[in-house]
């Protein structure tokens, strides 16, 4: 993430010279001398609360109070919160993001409102750590009712408009019984759960400061299950972290397997300067984090194949999307359930939400048939 970040910046003052650059964020909270040194970086804010005057220095005064696009995307995406108050051994955020700090939910509810007048169809609900919504402003300090993310859920369902909403990220702590019920109810919300695992070890888990074990993460999948119909589970998880043996590997298979994702995002361990895991002993050699990453990657696909058998002869919603579909004469889209779909189209519908039928999946993607007559 740094190096594309550097990268971003200096291809900023390459494509547009004489201009100004202003870096903000986690990496500015963590290491300010090493942008400072970018080319066009005339300041570098390490506190976000102090970024409308460093603006103001160089004559920008109208601060947007939210965004209305997103150029190049056909989702939206609308963070709710920052911050993280959890210590999990390998990450740096904490430390950069120490303190819990949720936007007000008629400021969020304007922007998707927002949003979906510019014709955006699904809104995805982001933040550094989701599941902590509200969680600073309802502890009884401020006086207030409570307020989480089950509550944002049946007001954005409230909300009019052709569009649906879709959950980034969540933590396995957080799917307590109001979270379950209130998304579904939520007729809008789609029906993936991207849930971080990082390890089906308990071994590891306990390194990592994770704070969960693995029945208790498999019982919050199966919760889900008894709730929704066919729902879409995908996750994180962590290749190699410090002292995991071929056995915390085969257990991080069989969770794997036993939740049933239909997409894994499998990251090597690297260790981030300042983080306690960066000085775990017991590092794990880079060739057995390889064949490890190739053996998961392989149970991903059997998972995604079987995840798309259950879906044959499904309705799903699908949100059109301007990637070229590999068959000619279809359109191409991600459906609710986190699955790409094609099916018969024109380009011109790209943006729009269309409702489909699985026929049978190609490997990668599902072949489907269309319900309603083309736009």
């Amino acid at each position: 993430a740094d190096s594309k970040a550097r990268q971003t910046i200096r291809q900023l003052a390459k494509q547009n010279p004489g201009t100004s650059t202003v870096v903000f964020g986690c990496y500015a909270a963590r290491d300010k001398a090493a942008l400072e040194r970018l080319p066009a970086v005339v300041a570098v804010v390490a506190d976000n609360r102090e970024l409308p005057d460093v603006l103001q220095r160089f004559g920008v005064y109208d601060w947007p109070g939210g965004i209305s696009r997103f150029d190049g995307h056909r989702r939206a995406f609308v963070k709710v919160q920052d911050g993280c108050i959890l210590n999990c051994t390998y990450c740096i955020i904490p430390q950069v993001r120490p303190g819990l700090k949720s936007r007000e939910p008629r400021v969020i509810l304007e922007e998707i409102r927002r949003l979906v007048d510019n014709g955006y169809r699904e809104i995805v609900l982001t933040g550094i750590h989701l599941g902590h919504f509200g969680v600073e402003a309802t502890r009884g300090r401020l006086g207030r009712p409570p307020y989480r993310l089950w509550h944002l859920l049946r007001d954005i369902d409230r909300l009019s408009g052709e569009f649906r909403v879709r959950l980034s990220s969540l933590e396995a702590a957080e799917v307590g019984p109001d979270f379950i019920s209130a998304a579904a109810d939520c007729s809008r919300l789609c029906p993936h759960f991207h849930l971080c695992l990082q390890s089906g070890s308990d071994e590891v888990l306990y390194r990592m400061k994770r704070r969960y074990r693995a029945g208790r993460f498999l019982e919050k999948i199966e919760q889900i299950r008894g709730r929704f119909a066919a729902p879409a589970f995908s996750t994180d998880v962590i290749i190699g972290f410090p002292g995991e043996s071929a056995a915390d590997f085969e257990a991080t298979l069989a969770v794997c397997r036993a939740a049933g994702f239909m997409k894994i995002h499998a990251f090597p361990f690297s260790a981030r300067r300042g983080t306690p895991a960066a000085d775990f002993p017991s590092q794990v050699r880079g060739e057995v984090i390889k064949e490890r990453l190739a053996r998961l990657g392989g149970l991903e696909q059997e998972l995604r194949g079987q995840y798309h058998h259950k879906l044959r002869s499904r309705r799903l919603s699908v949100l059109v999307e301007a990637r070229p579909a590999q068959t000619p004469g279809y359109i191409q889209g991600t459906a609710c359930r986190y699955v790409s779909v094609e099916f018969p189209g024109e380009r011109h519908e790209t943006g729009g939400l269309r409702e489909v039928v699985v026929t049978t999946s190609a490997g990668e993607y599902l072949l489907a048939s269309r319900l309603e007559n083309r736009a």
